[in-house]
């Protein structure tokens, strides 16, 4: 009976000790002791050439922070790094310019960033032709 009660009383404060862990995570998300909710973001500024780790400046009545950000570098920049999309397939080549087209629906915008509904790529038609031939 004595093992039984030892047991109980170990559970108990684990999972005493448990709830002490994630009340402390929380806290931590708050840290900055703001209660303004109204953040309004700029757009991720790079330290350096155009892409890489930056930063975004944010505002907040008279407040203000700045948080660090990455601009992929293979990112179609004309969009914005803010600007997500959903891109269909790429279309057939015209031959009138070279080009396949493709468009894009936006998916999601990040720190309430302004972007395009839908926006439209473009890039050269291959030259080459592929072969669907196997080897034998």
């Amino acid at each position: 009976m004595q093992v039984r009660g030892l047991l109980l009383l170990l559970a108990l404060i684990l999972v005493a000790a448990t709830a002490e862990a994630g009340k402390n995570k929380k806290e931590k998300a708050k840290k900055d002791g703001s209660k303004c909710e109204d953040w309004r973001w700029g757009p991720c500024v790079p330290n350096s050439k155009d892409c890489g780790l930056g930063y975004r400046e944010g505002t907040c009545k008279d407040e203000s922070k700045k948080l660090k950000c990455k601009i992929p570098c293979n990112w179609k920049k004309k969009f914005g790094a803010d600007c997500k999309y959903k891109f269909e397939s790429w279309g057939g080549c015209s031959a009138q310019t070279g080009l396949k087209t493709r468009s894009g629906v936006l998916k999601k915008a990040l720190y309430n960033a302004q972007c395009e509904e839908i926006v439209y790529v473009t890039k050269p038609c291959s030259s080459k032709i592929k072969s669907k031939s196997k080897g034998q």
